[in-house]
């Protein structure tokens, strides 16, 4: 199943939001996904990364 997921992530001082569409089983593991991604690509800890809503995209 695909998710969308959105939210933001604190960089520096500013909060940047982002959208990100992953592949994943359910919700919880393409949340897991995410906060994997930005925080390999970005330098991001998982308490600095809000997210703000989890929605099935076909």
């Amino acid at each position: 199943m695909r998710f969308e997921v959105s939210g933001k992530f604190r960089n520096g001082m500013v909060w940047m939001p982002f959208k990100k569409v992953v592949e994943a089983h359910n919700e919880r593991f393409a949340v897991e996904k995410v906060y994997s991604l930005i925080g390999s690509n970005h330098k991001v800890k998982r308490n600095l990364i809000k997210i703000e809503n989890v929605r099935r995209s076909e």
